[in-house]
């Protein structure tokens, strides 16, 4: 983390409500108990922040008024720059952690910001960069970046709904997030090792197995990975080469699969099979069942009997 301006305000999102006391407004959706990032949405009138630092990692994302217009100009001076940015929807703004920070808008405006821990780029490209040298290159939100977009927005809809396989769904975009990150906003390029075979069938069967055998819990990617003895981004690419399904895609097929089969053959409650094939409820469980079969669940057994 660089030296920061000792007069500037500390805004730490591990604290409730820590925009508070820099914003006119308060958030309107927040995340809550994620691992390693945390995500808020603002909808401000016109302001201008007093100088401020983060002890994490920032990504400045502006979302569409009323109306799907431009999220209005303004100016940032970020370590120890000023620049004049338009802020079209989709703009991306980058404050790594440490680095003195502050902004203004024009108009009323609608942001989202997420907040990563700086280990977690240590964690994840621990096998092929020195963890010692990443660091982060500060960016102003002049120009789009459509993935990290597409996961942000992901990630708000996560804390707007929740449910099935959260936990798994939020892991593989933080992952896949922290890889775009090294690769194109990293000081140091990292040397990517490649991978051609996937796993080998014993691997594959082993991690299958256990998946298999906890369906009825929140699996979480990285533990899913250390079955594999592989950090989670070479689990996810491996993952895929060999099965051409991302964890969470081939975990929502095993708990349909096994779903339909008790639906069949068991004498358990709809509800009943929802909670032991790992949906939170049965809500969400017919919800996802009628989308990737075409029929509900009750459908489904009448048609077996």
């Amino acid at each position: 983390m660089r030296a920061s301006n000792p007069a500037a305000v500390v805004v730490d999102y591990h604290q409730v409500n820590a925009a508070d006391s820099l914003l006119p407004k308060p958030s309107i959706l927040s995340s809550s108990g994620w691992s390693e990032i945390h995500l808020e949405v603002f909808q401000q009138p016109k302001f201008e922040t007093a100088e401020h630092y983060h002890p994490m990692h920032i990504i400045a994302c502006g979302m569409a008024n009323s109306l799907g217009h431009s999220t209005g100009a303004g100016a940032r001076w970020l370590d120890g720059k000023r620049q004049q940015e338009p802020r079209n929807v989709g703009d991306i703004a980058v404050i790594p952690a440490g680095i003195t920070h502050r902004c203004s808008w024009d108009t009323p405006v609608q942001f989202v910001i997420l907040a990563i821990e700086p280990v977690l780029l240590q964690w994840v490209g621990q096998d092929w960069v020195n963890p010692d040298r990443i660091e982060l290159i500060p960016r102003f939100a002049t120009e789009p970046d459509g993935l990290i977009q597409s996961i942000i927005f992901a990630l708000k809809t996560e804390v707007e709904m929740g449910g099935i396989g959260s936990h798994l769904l939020i892991d593989s975009l933080r992952t896949t997030l922290i890889i775009h990150l090294l690769r194109y906003y990293c000081a140091t390029q990292p040397k990517l090792n490649r991978y051609s075979n996937g796993f080998s069938q014993s691997k594959l069967r082993q991690v299958k197995d256990y998946i298999r055998e906890h369906l009825h819990q929140n699996l979480k990617l990285s533990e899913i990975a250390a079955i594999a003895q592989l950090s989670p981004y070479h689990f996810l690419r491996l993952f895929k080469q060999s099965t051409s399904h991302t964890p969470h895609q081939y975990i929502l097929q095993c708990r349909v699969e096994r779903a339909k089969f008790l639906l069949q053959h068991s004498e358990l409650t709809i509800a009943e099979i929802a909670v032991r094939v790992g949906f939170s409820d049965q809500s969400h469980f017919t919800r996802y069942f009628k989308g990737r079969v075409g029929v509900t669940p009750r459908q489904f057994q009448r048609r077996s009997q």
